[in-house]
């Protein structure tokens, strides 16, 4: 009879579960779904948020459609998640199990996601600065704490726990009432010293912080506890690993080598290679700096350049003809005319419209938005727009990550992964133009099965 581990990444857009084999660790079931959970909220475009209530609803969904046979067999469970953002919940009421062997979200707040815009750089700069190699950014979970705690205390008063989306999961399947939060997630908040693996407290407190919302710090790939219920017919008691981030995940479920590099667009999109183990990121932080050192495991670090710009960039070109089309009466499902699009942009090579799609800024440089230029009536077809866009994606990626320092680094071959990959050969095809080594595509690399990786390796 087989063992598994049951994998789960809860996405931007959408949330995938894989159950995988203990011993030959192939994922033998798959599930995804859209969560579809944005909220149109009050504030502007800047402000962005999801349901937290229809996220859990989509997971459950997504767990019960996996196999009930294999389900009552699967003795851990790891997940992974969108980091920066975060959810407030009260302790001891963050759901309810009533019904039966699934929980639903109560007494909590909408996820404020990492794509939240409302902390701008003028209100950033008035924040301490913390004791950090890596520097504070808008959605990031405690410069939105800061924003709640200086526009709407109210809001702080009866919610007493935070965490990411799926550190709040993870609390749920485990009844407990402090959010445990791994170093790669607490990082990803800002006001984290991952040399010490400690919060900036006494920073925090200095400035009035609400210090007793930070969660416990543990290990990343430690666990969190066992679940205190039955959940879909896996049993009570199953160990639960503490949430990691998604992105480390991804990189661990096809970074085989230590001369790989993974290249991940999907909502956004990153291009990471592992440090030497003995590196230590520098003390000061380099706002100005497109490269940044993600914790990842064993004290180890990940060299990332993390752009805001990926796939995102791409669905809002979509909508945006989408938008045109509707009033000129015409009417296409947003996924078809991506089909379209797409097919339109693989009978043109090359484009010399040139595409700065930096629509959401860059964290190293907010104030950077998307530019068109070297503009003619030669270039102005679908196809001459539409690769020119899939160009400067990665155009964009690599000015922040130039493939010399890859080269420099020892860096041999390219690991794609990620959802707009997977889905667009134009998008391939300026990938393999950008770099100088082999780009390999794994048809399973993605979070949900680095999650189940972890956990697999380690217990």
């Amino acid at each position: 009879m087989g063992k598994y581990v049951l994998g789960i990444d809860i996405g931007t857009t959408s949330i995938k579960a894989v159950l995988l084999d203990l011993t030959s660790k192939a994922v033998l079931e798959n599930s995804s779904l859209p969560t579809k959970a944005d909220i149109v909220a009050n504030g502007g475009s800047n402000v962005k948020e999801q349901d937290t209530g229809q996220i859990i609803n989509v997971l459950n969904k997504c767990i019960a459609s996996l196999p009930g046979n294999k389900l009552k067999d699967v003795i851990m469970i790891g997940v992974s998640g969108q980091m920066h953002g975060v959810v407030f919940w009260k302790a001891k009421s963050g759901c309810d199990w009533s019904s039966g062997n699934h929980f639903r979200a109560r007494d909590t707040s909408q996820l404020i996601t990492w794509q939240d815009g409302r902390c701008n750089s003028d209100f950033l700069a008035t924040l301490p600065a913390p004791d950090s190699h890596l520097s504070l950014a808008t959605g990031f979970g405690c410069a939105t704490i800061f924003w709640y705690m200086r526009h709407r205390p109210e809001f702080l008063a009866d919610l007493t726990v935070t965490g990411t989306i799926h550190d709040y999961v993870v609390s749920m399947l485990c009844g407990l009432e402090r959010c445990v939060m791994t170093a790669q997630n607490a990082a990803s908040w800002g006001y984290f010293n991952t040399a010490t693996n400690q919060w900036n407290r006494d920073i925090l407190k200095n400035a009035n912080f609400p210090v007793h919302l930070l969660p416990e710090c543990v290990e990343s790939g430690s666990l969190a506890g066992q679940t205190c219920s039955e959940w879909h017919g896996i049993p009570a008691r199953t160990r639960v690993g503490a949430a990691l981030g998604d992105f480390q995940c991804s990189v661990y479920s096809c970074m085989t080598d230590g001369t790989d590099a993974v290249l991940n667009i999907s909502t956004s999109a990153q291009l990471t290679y592992a440090m030497p183990e003995d590196f230590t990121p520098p003390h000061v932080p380099e706002p100005a700096s497109s490269v940044s050192y993600f914790p990842y495991f064993k004290n180890s670090y990940l060299a990332v350049a993390a752009s805001l710009n990926g796939g995102n960039v791409l669905a809002s070109f979509v909508g945006m003809l989408s938008s045109w089309m509707k009033e000129l009466g015409v009417d296409m499902s947003d996924s078809s005319l991506y089909e379209q699009v797409i097919r339109c942009a693989l009978s043109q090579e090359s484009s010399d419209l040139r595409v700065s799609p930096t629509l959401l800024g860059e964290r190293h440089s907010p104030h950077r938005l998307g530019q068109v230029a070297d503009i003619a009536t030669s270039n102005l077809s679908l196809g001459h727009v539409t690769r020119a866009v899939c160009h400067g994606i990665l155009e964009n990626l690599t000015s922040m990550m130039p493939p010399v320092s890859l080269l420099a680094a020892g860096v041999e071959r390219i690991m794609g992964s990620g959802s707009a990959l997977s889905r667009n050969e134009v998008l391939r095809q300026e990938v393999e133009k950008a770099f100088p080594v082999p780009v390999v595509y794994g048809g399973d690399v993605d979070s949900a099965v680095g999650v189940a990786m972890v956990l697999c390796d380690r217990f």
